[in-house]
């Protein structure tokens, strides 16, 4: 199940510095990143007629509050460096988050930002992060993009390790065709780096930047085509060994050895995929040294499409597959079944049995079977008839009493009926077994005194089913341990297909899956307000509200259209 996101991300670089772990996590960045006092996104080093332009105009002096055109609101600034800064914004037309570069109109650079982001916006590809305006306004050159807050940087996840083979396929094929596609349209991005490709919740790949970050840097290249070849070249390289292609270290990653030249991606790193390793060295400038098989190199995106496309394709792996124990067979010994033998006893053999006597065949063994049988028959039909005497009689002195002594259910020994009473909810906190809240800052709005207050789900493409997750919810800690026996949910979204369950649970961060934990009560409702009755009563401290399948909902405040849910008030009784 994909996320379904209002925001977007930009494109962004940066230098051979490792990036921090909260820098490697955030892919919202606008590809500008500043580390030890200085921009760590500087120039790439000029290659293949590469030409890097500089420019000295300070970058604006803005402040986060300030609003573009009447509608984009600053709101971080993400980098200043090299006359221009980077900031994240809220488009507060269409309530939805931004990315914004911002210079001074005379930039040297600003005609050539301007006429890159305009091109790059008309392409219109979803492989690209959108341009979504480009405006020159009041001494100010800017351009608005997507954020993507769901997208990993590829430099986040090469920090943890070398992609998986059919990972690294999916990156070539899908970057390969969607540069391919920019080029016969006469665009280049001249900055392919780590930071500037995105994996989305989905598995998509997506690139930032088109040429707005070369245009941004006054970077230029007589051959664009090879340049853009060979940096796909270097993420696939770096993909599958975790190494940077050259002397240098860059990106968080360390670069190879000074004085080898370019090596193979197997003799780096054992388990290389074969075919993979011998593209990535046909895509990258090595002296015409391609593969063993001597192929000819990939000069342009168009080619290293085609060359990705003839391979035979990698499927991804197997899902992990526990095998069951192996079965263990038991063997049966009379007298002896079911018991352990102590240590130092010795087992005795169990005598034989003997065989039971034959049935009755003579004339007396048959009389004395007819016997007893009628001798059963009598005693049933008497047995019967004194049972239907005394229910007779029992009716009898009902109806003349008029009274009964029976307790109706639901009732004490005063004949009074037991009220539940509520629960005092201590605290919350939202359970994400994947390490991914929803809202978890917003969970205290669901048992407090505000009906208007919420807490929310994120907007999901596919459902009704949460496919993406096991399932989305809260924990509450009602103090001390209780017998719970209902429960009363209010939600914001009505609609089919709301399935809720309760389960009781050992703390509000439960190690288990939630399979292993006690159901209390569930149901599956259209209603706005949930009435939940449990058969028993379940003695526990802490209660999970457990969401499972959400209906479709319209587009609302910061959430856009989709499957999702959002409740107001939890109350627990017992």
């Amino acid at each position: 199940m994909a996320e379904r996101s209002t925001a977007a991300v930009d494109v962004a670089d940066n230098d051979g510095n490792e990036p921090s772990a909260a820098q490697a996590a955030q892919a919202t960045s606008d590809g500008v990143d500043t580390q030890n006092g200085r921009a760590a996104d500087g120039p790439m080093p000029e290659k293949d007629g590469e030409r890097t332009n500089t420019a000295s105009t300070a970058a604006p002096e803005l402040h986060s509050g300030h609003k573009l055109a009447r509608r984009y609101r600053l709101e971080e600034c993400v980098t200043r460096v090299d006359g221009f800064s980077s900031w994240r914004a809220m488009d507060e037309k269409l309530r939805r988050a931004v990315g914004v570069h911002l210079m001074p109109a005379d930039h040297s650079r600003a005609r050539s930002v301007l006429a890159a982001a305009r091109s790059s916006a008309l392409l219109g590809d979803p492989r690209f992060v959108q341009v979504l305006d480009a405006v020159e306004e009041n001494d100010l050159v800017y351009v608005v993009h997507e954020w993507l807050p769901d997208a990993t940087e590829l430099t986040a996840l090469l920090a943890a390790g070398p992609l998986e083979a059919h990972e690294a396929y999916q990156l070539v094929s899908q970057v390969s065709q969607a540069m391919a596609a920019a080029h016969r349209e006469g665009l280049a991005h001249l900055r392919l780096t780590p930071s500037a490709i995105l994996r989305t919740s989905t598995g998509q790949w997506r690139i930032r930047g088109l040429a707005v970050n070369a245009a941004l840097r006054g970077i230029t290249s007589e051959t664009p085509q090879r340049a853009d070849t060979e940096a796909i070249g270097a993420l696939l390289y770096a993909a599958l060994t975790q190494r940077w292609p050259y002397e240098s270290d860059a990106y968080g990653l360390t670069g190879l050895p000074k004085g080898v030249g370019l090596i193979a991606p197997d003799q780096v790193r054992a388990g290389v995929h074969r075919g993979l390793g011998e593209l990535a060295m046909r895509a990258l400038a090595n002296d015409g040294a391609t593969a063993s098989r001597q192929e000819p190199p990939c000069t342009t995106p168009e080619e290293l499409s085609k060359a990705v496309s003839a391979m035979p394709r990698i499927r991804p792996p197997e899902p992990a597959f526990t095998a069951p124990p192996e079965y263990q067979h038991t063997t049966y010994q009379q007298g002896s079944y079911g018991r352990t033998t102590p240590s130092g006893v010795n087992t005795v053999q169990s005598l034989p049995v003997a065989p039971p006597p034959p049935p009755l065949q003579s004339r007396t063994g048959r009389a004395l079977k007819w016997g007893v049988a009628a001798l059963l028959i009598a005693a049933l039909g008497l047995g019967s008839w004194q049972l239907a005497d005394t229910l007779l009689e029992r009716g009898t002195q009902k109806g003349n009493s008029g009274t009964s002594n029976n307790t109706k259910p639901g009732t004490d020994d005063s004949g009074e009926k037991k009220e539940p009473s509520p629960l005092t909810i201590t605290g919350a906190q939202e359970y994400a077994p994947d390490g991914k809240p929803q809202n978890a800052e917003d969970v205290a709005n669901t048992y407090d005194a505000d009906t208007a207050s919420y807490w929310r789900t994120k907007s999901y493409i596919d459902g009704p089913e949460v496919k993406i997750k096991d399932g989305l919810g809260i924990v509450y800690d009602l103090g001390s341990e209780q017998e719970v026996s209902a429960a009363s949910i209010a939600l914001k979204y009505g609609g089919p297909h709301t399935t809720l369950t309760l389960y009781a649970t050992d703390s509000k961060s439960p190690k288990g899956s939630v399979g292993s934990m006690v159901k209390i009560a569930d149901t599956t409702s259209s209603e706005t307000n949930l009435q939940l009755t449990a058969e028993k009563p379940v003695k526990t401290r802490y209660v999970l509200v457990w969401i499972t399948a959400m209906p479709q909902a319209p587009a609302d405040d910061f959430s856009g259209s989709g499957y999702k849910q959002a409740i107001t008030d939890v109350k627990f009784s017992g």
